[in-house]
């Protein structure tokens, strides 16, 4: 299987450089990272402008994992939405009628108990 170089900007931590080697490689993602850090106190400018150019030349990775991994929402009609507020306003009702509403068993309990 060939591995291609792309960034990985879902794991990324900067631009997704360091990420997009170690898929292409295989590797763990810290160990580029450190090798990286590792290679700019020896070679100060030249890492960063080849990390720099790595950025710009290299093919874009996803973003984020909810661009393309989410299924699309369903498409609603307004009647389908209208209809559904209504129910989500019934339920809401029951519910409020039920909490405020005197519930003589309970203050029966809570009599009892005192």
């Amino acid at each position: 299987m060939k591995r291609t170089f792309r960034l990985d900007r879902r794991n990324g931590k900067l631009l997704g450089v360091c990420a997009g080697i170690a898929s292409a490689t295989g590797w763990d993602p810290t160990l580029i990272r450190v090798a990286a850090v590792v290679a700019t106190f020896f070679a100060f400018p030249w890492t960063l402008i080849l990390y720099g150019v790595a950025a710009m030349v290299a093919e874009k990775g996803h973003k984020s994992l909810t661009e393309h991994d989410r299924p699309p929402l369903p498409r609603m009609s307004a009647a389908d939405y209208n209809e559904r507020m209504r129910d989500i306003d019934r339920r809401m009702i029951e519910v409020d009628s039920y909490v405020a509403s005197s519930n003589r068993r309970l203050a029966e309990e809570i009599e009892s108990l005192r």
